[in-house]
């Protein structure tokens, strides 16, 4: 069983602030710690309940936060930023069983967690197809065009009850809450057993139903057309973005694209947000 994880580091256990997930601060290192030892902890939950391969993408900032020396046997870790268009995605394909996503955050506009984006701070808020648009739905969306499910995602409580409403079966784990600007934490180690529980579960879960004939539930339904729209921060980044081929000006701060093909939507992601 070939399974892919995707790490962020906002949604890691105790991470508050913003200068907590940037590596030129002082008080990133032991964040970045905790990040390497929630991708261990579901590596190896993983690895118990079947897995025999597993790729990590490291999907924050420049993609070299995880501890590369700490990963398990079996365990591949993809750092640094390759240049495609899935980003946080990037390595996956048809081959891989089921997708994790490990330290995810609430979309850009939502006040469930003080961190809350989608990719960059460049955004008010996202919407695809009319629903406001998180790293989780972007991401999702690109496994299910590969038809791989997703099984597990750990953050805050708000992007945990956006993947629960949108994924029935996922499981999850609860790593903080938010309140205005401040952030209720679930200790580490409760962090790191809910995730060893929660993947232990879950990659369980599908190689039991794979051995009974199934693919595993967690594909996310994909419309025939997708309508990708972007209300930006600042109105002068809005007008520059309107001139990407296929985007188009709805008022001041707002741009659209609508396209049938998911990869459009990541590529014009990809530019005019950041």
């Amino acid at each position: 069983m070939k399974i892919f994880i995707s790490a962020d580091i906002e949604g890691c256990a105790g991470v508050a602030l913003a200068e907590e997930t940037h590596r030129d601060e002082a008080v990133y290192g032991r964040f970045a710690r905790q990040m390497t030892a929630e991708v261990v902890a579901a590596c190896e939950a993983a690895l118990e309940a079947g897995a025999d391969e597993i790729v990590v993408k490291d999907g924050h900032g420049n993609a070299s936060n995880i501890d590369p020396l700490a990963m398990p046997d079996h365990v591949t870790l993809i750092r640094g930023k390759s240049g495609h268009p899935y980003n946080m995605m990037s390595g996956i394909d048809e081959t891989f069983d089921g997708v994790l996503y490990l330290g995810y955050h609430a979309a850009a506009g939502n006040p469930g967690f003080v961190l809350s984006h989608t990719s960059t701070g460049n955004s008010l808020y996202i919407e695809l197809n009319g629903r406001r648009m998180s790293e989780f739905l972007l991401n999702t969306c690109t496994a299910s065009t590969h038809g791989v499910p997703v099984l597990f995602l750990s953050g805050d409580r708000t992007i945990c009850e956006e993947a629960k409403s949108l994924i029935p079966s996922i499981r999850t784990a609860v790593t903080k809450d938010g309140l205005g600007a401040s952030t209720y934490c679930v200790p580490a180690g409760e962090v790191l057993r809910r995730i060893r529980e929660g993947v232990k579960d879950a990659v369980g879960q599908l190689a039991r139903e794979q051995a009974a004939g199934g693919r595993g539930a967690g594909l996310l339904p994909l419309p025939e057309q997708f309508t990708y729209q972007v209300t930006f921060k600042d109105w002068k980044k809005a007008y520059q973005m309107s001139f990407y081929p296929g985007m188009e000006a709805v008022d001041t701060f707002t741009d659209r694209l609508v396209t049938s093909r998911w990869l459009d939507v990541v590529t014009a992601h990809c530019f005019v947000v950041y």
